[in-house]
């Protein structure tokens, strides 16, 4: 597994995917007014929803990561891929306020919980050596979202409809998402049934509360946490693209 080069791929992947997944989420503050003023819905009821869409991440994460070890990271990530292009085409076509929050706080955010969780246990499965560096570099990856997706979705709506806007990158998820799962492999060691690995992933979840909250994954929670809060309250200055 170590002089393994296919690891790369996995880590390519997993930026990609993060990237993209959370990058949606963060197109809802970017549509925020116009979604207001196109339906008479009030700001906080329409910003509410990505409030749902964080506690539905992080439920979701537990879920989507036990049946990751159950089933496989590539089929998680696949299904995952195809629920947050479905929610996305979804949630432009709500009619109402309580139906916009469940379908893109709920659903988007479930979705988007079943890249996170398993890309994270499958590229730290995949390295022996560089772990450090291959969780960074996806890590990475989630962390360009606020600045790849949100600026996508500003120019969409510039030029577009609210609804368009949010089916457009609907199919854009589609698009690069799905292929990008079906690349995503199980480590070696898990797929040959090792009972070292299984053995090492019993002692990983075994780590105390201290170790969790410094672990990668938590940081990325926050982080994603603290640009979506900065990025809501941006919205919220009124701006004549918007």
């Amino acid at each position: 597994m170590t002089n393994s080069t296919y690891r790369w791929v996995i880590v390519a992947a997993g930026g990609l995917l993060g990237c993209v997944a959370i990058g949606a989420m963060f197109s809802l503050p970017v549509l925020l007014r116009p979604i207001a003023r196109d339906t008479g819905w009030s700001v906080t009821g329409v910003s509410s929803a990505m409030t749902l869409g964080f506690l539905a991440m992080a439920f979701g994460s537990v879920a989507w990561g036990n049946l990751s070890d159950r089933l496989g990271p590539r089929l998680i990530v696949a299904t995952g891929s195809v629920m947050l292009a479905a929610s996305l085409a979804l949630a432009s076509l709500a009619t109402s306020l309580p139906e916009f929050q469940l379908v893109f706080g709920l659903a988007v955010g479930g979705a988007t919980a079943a890249i996170f969780a398993p890309m994270m246990a499958c590229v730290t499965g995949w390295f022996d050596t560089n772990r450090s560096l291959a969780v960074s570099l996806v890590s990475a990856g989630m962390g360009m979202a606020p600045m790849t997706m949100s600026p996508l979705a500003a120019w969409l709506v510039s030029n577009h409809d609210w609804r368009t806007s949010l089916q457009i990158i609907a199919v854009l998820v589609a698009t690069v998402m799905i292929p990008a799962a079906l690349l995503v492999r199980r480590p070696p060691a898990l797929e040959g049934g090792n009972a070292d690995a299984s053995a090492g992933e019993d002692r990983q979840s075994d780590m105390s509360l201290g170790q969790a909250m410094r672990s990668p994954q938590f940081v990325i929670l926050l982080l994603t946490n603290f640009f979506a809060r900065r990025i809501r309250a941006r919205s919220s200055i009124p701006s004549a693209t918007l």
